[in-house]
């Protein structure tokens, strides 16, 4: 074994970010504990892994206790488009909710470090613009992606309260926009539907004017703010905004994968979806001054490597 080599529950670990965790850290060289129960993950995204000695999975569903060892706990579970987290509403505020309880008892019972996956979406329909962490967010308690939003919410709550009460070791990131290869081809994103659309030159359903803005994170560089937050110093524990702040209307995502992918569709214009926020852009000043983080690489190369993988599954 490894002197540093850690031992690492990741929850949610065949998922899209998850899976990406996975191939990182087993790549340099730790015990890694995949736990999923596959209601959004997918078996293709850590097939290749299976067969590496360092490299365990586990299906199993985090609403329920589970007793393993482990030194570090990355709590990803969650379905996170809001096509998959409004198909279950309970399903998901029981996930984020007795998932993020189940998993700081477990923290708390093996003394292991434990980092939440959090959102943007905890800003809910902002208004303020960039969103700073120190912003409380403006959410509809009982709108359709109220499951999602509170739920995320209740578990930052209760990942405080367990670091103020119980001395647990905890680290919260709030994570804006991310694609990259593995996403899932159905789950409603933004970016996957307008590849897949263009892929197979169908119209480009974008609501609403397409004035809206996003900022689109590339996963590699996610999963390394993820890492350096994980690694970094016990004082800093977060929340910290984790996202790329170069800001793109969705029309303009739109004709850009349209002429990467040199596409014949159309691109057509739907009503906007009730509580779509119409900005979201972080501000990343923490994250830059405390884990000297910054995503690198741009839209239009991050692309170009999401559409090569997409060609291959769709």
């Amino acid at each position: 074994m490894l002197h540093d080599q850690k031992r690492i529950l990741i929850t949610g670990g065949a998922g899209f970010l998850g899976s990406h965790l996975c191939d990182r850290l087993i790549a340099e060289g730790h015990d890694v504990l995949c736990m999923d129960n596959f209601f959004t993950g997918t078996k293709r995204n850590i097939s290749h892994l299976l067969e590496k000695p360092n490299f365990e999975l586990i299906r199993h569903d985090l609403v329920q206790p589970i007793f393993l060892e482990a030194d570090e706990i990355y709590n990803l579970a969650c379905p996170a488009s809001p096509i998959h987290y409004q198909y279950n509403p309970v399903k998901t505020a029981k996930t984020s909710v007795m998932g993020a309880i189940n998993m700081l008892g477990l923290a708390k019972r093996v003394k292991a470090k434990i980092l939440q996956a959090s959102t943007s979406e905890i800003y809910g329909n902002p208004t303020v613009h960039p969103q700073k962490e120190d912003y409380w967010g403006n959410v509809n308690t009982i709108g359709l992606r109220s499951c999602y939003d509170e739920g995320k919410r209740c578990a930052e709550t209760l990942f405080f309260d367990y670091y103020r009460q119980n001395n647990v070791n905890i680290r919260v990131v709030r994570i804006f926009n991310t694609y990259g290869p593995k996403m899932h081809p159905n789950d409603g994103r933004v970016i996957s539907n307008f590849i897949v659309q263009a892929l197979t030159n169908q119209d480009i359903t974008v609501y609403g004017q397409g004035t809206q803005t996003r900022s689109f994170c590339y996963v590699d560089d996610l999963i390394k703010g993820l890492i350096r937050m994980m690694n970094g110093p016990d004082d800093f524990i977060g929340p910290v905004n984790l996202g790329n702040p170069d800001e793109f209307s969705i029309l303009e995502l739109a004709e850009m994968i349209v002429s990467l992918i040199g596409s014949r569709s159309k691109i057509i214009f739907k009503p906007l979806p009730k509580d779509d926020p119409l900005q979201r852009q972080p501000d990343i000043t923490l994250a830059r001054e405390r884990l000297d983080w910054e995503p690198k690489l741009n839209l239009k190369e991050g692309l170009k490597r999401t559409i090569e993988y997409f060609r291959s599954v769709v």
